[in-house]
């Protein structure tokens, strides 16, 4: 019989997830020597090598990759298993993990975590952002219990609840405040400045421009709507951002804000999780709590712009 521990193929999977033993050890709270030890010791207790270790890289090996795989699905059934006790309970208590993008994550957290914590005094909220590709992975691999992205991502494997839909407004130099707002097919003709690859809320602004074919005259990248906006005070071009963005972006940046003609290009921002989750019930109930926090932001924006 093979003995192992459960600690060690956490171990496991988090040093294949970094690729690297003194990341890997800090994301598991231990020291690199200790993590070296127990990862000798798997490989001792399986015979065989789960690794390929050269001078400055390490990979899997091909039973590394096999065995990664199996080791992912245990993990996220002893996971589960503690979810389905606390499923068993009234509230929401301990860890939930939840996934964020981050056209979203600066804006509504806030509110939303303090709405969490009141409502649930025993929950310990623990919060990742980033693109939503890498949400929807580490959500199947049960690294994340739920995560809000923009719907729909049309996964079979997931349950998707809406929660709120928002338009997008263009942000222009101030200068420019007195001129038409230019409509989706004007734009390409424009200094575009949109978010990096990977953003689906990149992806979303081209659709409106129907920039699928035809390429813009120019386009700009940046890491984050604060670096968009900032760029667009500076006089670089303009951008689109999210409404749930306009209070936080726009307060310091010497910029204007215009809404577009009907239809206005909007998205809709959503909760989703495995349909296998125990917990589905209680997040259910999260998500109302968050829809209630975006209401009120979105309530908040409307009187903003009305009194401005």
């Amino acid at each position: 019989m093979i003995n192992f521990t459960l600690r060690q193929l956490r171990y496991f999977d988090a040093l294949a997830r970094h690729g690297h033993f003194g990341r890997a050890a800090e994301a598991c709270s231990i020291s690199q020597p200790a993590l070296s030890v127990q990862i000798k010791e798997l490989e001792e207790a399986l015979g065989a090598e789960l690794f390929e270790r050269a001078a400055r890289q390490l990979r899997l090996s091909a039973f590394g990759e096999e065995f990664l795989l199996r080791v992912r699905d245990i993990l996220r059934s002893v996971d589960e298993l503690g979810d389905l006790a606390r499923a068993h309970r009234k509230h929401l208590v301990g860890r939930l993990r939840i996934g964020v993008i981050p056209t979203v994550a600066p804006y509504l957290l806030p509110g939303m975590i303090s709405a969490l914590t009141r409502k649930n005094t025993d929950l310990d909220i623990h919060v990742r952002e980033s693109v939503t590709p890498k949400l929807l992975q580490e959500l199947s691999e049960g690294r994340l219990d739920t995560a809000i992205v923009a719907l729909p991502v049309s996964e079979p494997a997931m349950t998707e609840m809406p929660l709120f839909e928002e338009n997008f407004v263009l942000v222009r130099p101030k200068d420019d405040a007195d001129k038409p707002v230019p409509s989706g097919e004007m734009l390409r003709e424009m200094r575009l400045l949109l978010l990096e690859e990977g953003h689906c809320f990149r992806d979303q602004a081209l659709s409106f421009c129907d920039m699928g074919a035809v390429r813009p005259r120019e386009i700009l990248d940046g890491s984050s709507l604060s670096t968009l906006v900032q760029m667009v005070g500076a006089g670089i071009g303009v951008t689109l951002i999210p409404e749930i963005a306009m209070k936080v972006e726009t307060r310091s940046a010497d910029v204007s804000i215009a809404r577009f003609e009907h239809p206005q290009p909007s998205r809709r921002i959503g909760m989703i999780w495995r349909k296998t989750s125990p917990i589905a019930k209680q997040l259910i109930e999260v998500a109302e709590v968050v829809r209630g926090t975006a209401e009120a932001l979105q309530l908040q924006l409307r009187i903003m712009e009305t009194s401005s």
